[in-house]
């Protein structure tokens, strides 16, 4: 494999990279920097971009010319090596007696060209000589290189045939891992396993749900478009729009970028953005005026969104947010900058080129000297978009490459001076496949304290500041820190935003970026078919349930002591509430059965005065006055109804009533069959008038009763009526109420009094025309069918009905019964007694 890639690139190379007429009007810089040293490094850097300027004339419509765009920032890089470099060489322990020196080649953003850079920098001369270095010894040690993947790739599949260790200090790429394709390759930056999962959580916290991704088309923005996918689906998130920048696209003033009017018009109204320096420049070439239109960007460190090569259009990501690697300062480091002039450097055509681009100068050595362009003009006077003091993440990561490597050297050096292999001059140098051992276990902390290992197993987890880029319109843009994002793990993470820094511009949770406008309070989302699930209808909640948030997706019940208010967006305490006597309706119902029960102990002493009369004997008026009694206590039997339940007038209510009922009930059947006997008993000869005495009519009556006590006592020995609640039939209310306990048992209670009054009315039917003055049972009959009447009418009713309504109707079905058996019976006996008393004699009894 390692002969036919060689092959293939000896073949290749000289006829696509050392002809220069394929570029006719290339304006010839220097492509090398170079500071001479016992031992090289070589840099290679994107300072160039590389456009394209097309003739329009009628004579070439068709001809077009490269030329060169300063990428300013970047230069940063080169400054970061020069520091190392001479921090390194002014450090006495490390690398002693040895210097080291670098070279620098600018990676133009294009194949070719960078290829061509690495060729230049492995022969030694210009033009390229593949496979032949011109120089007289080989002082190179290790490349430092890869600000994106894609140049990573270009110069490894080259520098891998020499097996020169080359350093990458670009984004962590997982594809560049396979030691198999890149057994010479390191990564310096840290692991980017987490950043889907913090760039979520931004996206949580200020409620956004409705997003776009930008990508590059390559497998680095795969695995992050899937990795975000699934976090997003995970939650409630989507995508509205997905754009994929192609890679291999380079000459960025020629493109055509059709998918930024899509992402313009797209609903979506924060965009993330995913990708490296290289392949994200085609955004700056994108409509800039319209570019940042009401929307928010989410960007990743590994592109500077302050560079603009073209013009300034950086206020159209003004409020972007930046995860940018969490770094350390490097001592010193700015206080170099503020002496670099190209005065200082005078041998340094890169930093020339620079001065005379970023400050505008003439590109001429006689007004190098003039106003801004003086060698005293300070880098600090550049503005954000052209030039940074503070050291980006890129150049740190440089910065710690250049470190590495020297450490390497270090112990290369002083193991081969241990094992004692220096026998000539010719051994001081040693070979750059050598370094790869130490590379490989190289582990050190550099002078801001932060420890560098290029192992990737053991690479750490990176961290990330949360930035926010601000273009104010009274002071030049800037960065600032809003947050960060510190991984812990998989389960636990750590964003921070401090939103109290700056309030006026961060207070971002009233930018909704959502599908759909978000459901109310009292509103749930209802999934819309073949629709993301952040589209969604609104529906109010159900009754009985509540939404006190925004966006929920199923309401919630309220407990049983509250209720749901009329917006349907929290829950009331409910009030307690019972059959009250304060009432309108417990104060009727009670004044009724106190007016009743009044009434019948006025008739009870009507009978009691007049009970010598024939029409009180006639009937047998002891049981006239067990059935008056009783009555009395029905009527007051329906107050334990009324006012609040306890447990004692819950075990009383429905016992008492079933018993003072049976009681009533079996005095008139006594009465109906005792009118029977007494006509069989009127015959000659019968025997039927042993049985017609008190006594039977008293034993009839206890009889009936006792058994009705025998159902009472086997009801509250197995399922007696208990104290309850009623949260449901009255909103807003809970009804303390007594239950039955045992429904069978209470039916069975109603069930013995019908059976009793059936009896009765069937009795009292078929005697109702025998021949005697004060025949009562027409009056029974009549009771008697008001009574079923009321009682048959009260079950379908009491089924029905729920909490007070239940009672009431109990209550009610109670008084209706009693008064019916009052008034149809004793209330035609009053009338005689009272009105028409000279018919209650027995002369007139004897006239008639």
């Amino acid at each position: 494999m390692f002969l036919l890639r060689t092959l293939f690139l000896l073949l290749i190379i000289p006829s696509s990279l050392v002809r220069e007429e394929k570029f006719p009007c290339f304006e010839q810089i220097n492509p090398r920097v170079h500071r001479d040293g016992d031992l090289v490094i070589g840099g290679f850097f994107p300072l160039y971009l590389m456009a394209v300027k097309s003739f329009r004339g009628a004579e070439h419509p068709h001809k077009a010319c490269n030329a060169h765009q300063w990428l300013h920032k970047n230069y940063q890089q080169v400054l970061a090596l020069m520091f190392a470099v001479e921090e390194i060489n002014r450090d006495s322990r490390l690398l002693p007696n040895t210097t080291l020196g670098f070279q620098i080649y600018n990676t133009y953003h294009s194949d070719a060209k960078t290829l061509e850079s690495s060729l230049r920098w492995l022969s030694g001369q210009d033009p390229t000589t593949p496979n032949y270095s011109c120089q007289r010894q080989d002082k190179s040690m290790a490349v430092i290189g890869g600000a994106t993947s894609a140049l990573s790739i270009q110069m490894g599949t080259l520098l891998e045939l020499y097996r020169l260790p080359q350093i990458s200090y670009g984004p962590f790429d997982p594809a560049l891992s396979d030691k198999a394709q890149f057994p010479s390759l390191y990564q310096m930056a840290p692991q980017d396993s987490f950043l889907h999962l913090g760039i979520v959580q931004l996206l949580l916290h200020f409620g956004w749900t409705w997003v776009g991704l930008i990508v590059t088309d390559d497998m680095r923005g795969e695995k992050f478009l899937w990795d975000m996918g699934e976090e997003m689906r995970k939650s409630k998130a989507c995508v509205a729009i997905t754009e994929k920048i192609p890679v291999s696209e380079r000459r960025h003033a020629e493109s055509v970028v059709s998918f930024m009017p899509r992402i313009v018009a797209s609903s979506a109204k924060v965009i993330i953005i995913h990708g490296d320096t290289d392949s994200l420049m085609t955004l700056r070439y994108s409509q800039p005026p319209f570019f940042g239109l009401l929307k928010v960007w989410i960007i990743i460190s590994h592109w500077d969104v302050t560079m603009s090569p073209y013009g300034h259009f950086s206020e159209a990501f003004h409020g972007a947010f930046i995860f940018s690697y969490q770094t350390s300062e490097i001592p010193g480091f700015k206080a170099f900058l503020r002496t670099v002039t190209p005065t200082k450097y005078p041998e340094n055509v890169f930093l020339k080129s620079f001065w005379v681009s970023a400050f505008e100068c003439p590109d001429e050595p006689e007004k190098l000297e003039q106003e801004d362009c003086s060698p005293n003009a300070s880098l600090e006077m550049l503005p954000l978009h052209h030039f940074d003091m503070t050291m980006s993440s890129l150049s740190c990561l440089l910065y710690n490459a250049v470190y590495s490597v020297a450490w390497a050297i270090h112990e290369m050096l002083h193991i081969r001076s241990e094992m004692g292999s220096i026998r000539d001059e010719g051994d001081l140098v040693p070979q750059p496949w050598q370094l790869h051992s130490s590379l490989r276990n190289i582990c050190f902390n550099n002078t801001a304290g932060d420890q560098v290992i290029l192992d990737e197993e053991k690479n750490p987890v990176a961290k990330y500041n949360i930035m926010s880029f601000r273009v104010p319109y009274d002071c030049d843009e800037a960065l600032v820190k809003v947050g960060q994002f510190v991984p812990q793990s998989l389960l636990d993470q750590d964003l921070t935003i401090c939103e109290e820094i700056h309030p006026e511009w961060l207070n971002l949770k009233t930018f909704r970026a959502v599908c759909t406008k978000d459901c109310g309070f009292g509103f749930r989302k209802i999934a819309q078919e073949e629709q993301p699930a952040c589209c969604f209808d609104c529906a109010q909640c159900p009754e009985g349930e509540i939404s006190d948030q925004r966006d929920m997706d199923n309401c919630v019940k309220c407990p049983e002591d509250q209720y749901p208010n009329k917006e349907k967006d929290q829950c009331l305490p409910k009030v307690v509430t019972f059959l009250s006597v304060q009432e309108p309706l417990g104060w009727t119902l009670t004044c009724m059965a106190l007016s009743f029960s009044l009434l019948t102990v006025l008739i009870l002493i009507i009978f009691v005065k007049h009970q010598d009369t024939p029409i009180v004997k006639a009937n047998n008026r002891l049981l006239s006055y067990t059935l008056l009694i009783s009555l009395i206590f029905c009527f007051l039997c329906s107050l334990l109804y009324i006012g609040r339940p306890t447990t004692a007038t819950c075990l009383l209510q429905q016992t008492t009533f079933g018993i003072v009922f049976t009681v009533a009930v079996s005095s008139i059947l006594a009465k109906t069959i005792m009118v029977v006997l007494a006509f069989k008993a009127t015959r000659p000869g019968s025997r039927m008038r042993m049985w017609v005495q008190p006594k039977v009519s008293n034993s009839l009556v206890v009889f009936c009763s006792v058994i009705q006590v025998i159902f009472c006592g086997i009801w509250l020995g197995t399922s007696s009526p208990f104290l309850g609640v009623d949260t449901n039939s009255e909103p807003g209310h809970i009804i303390i109420e007594c239950k039955e306990g045992s429904a069978i048992a209470f039916y069975c209670v109603l069930g013995y009094m019908g059976i009793l009054a059936l009896g009765s009315f069937m009795v009292a039917f078929l005697v109702r025309n025998l021949p005697d003055t004060f025949n009562e049972a027409k009056f029974i009959t009549f009771s008697m069918l008001v009574f079923c009447s009321v009682w048959v009418s009260f079950l379908p009713t009491y089924q029905t009905s729920k909490g007070k309504a239940m009672v009431a109707v109990e209550v009610f079905a109670i008084l209706a019964s009693s008064a019916g058996l009052l008034g149809c019976i004793f209330f035609p006996k009053c009338y005689v007694i009272l009105l028409r008393p000279e018919t209650n004699t027995l002369e007139w009894l004897r006239n008639k």
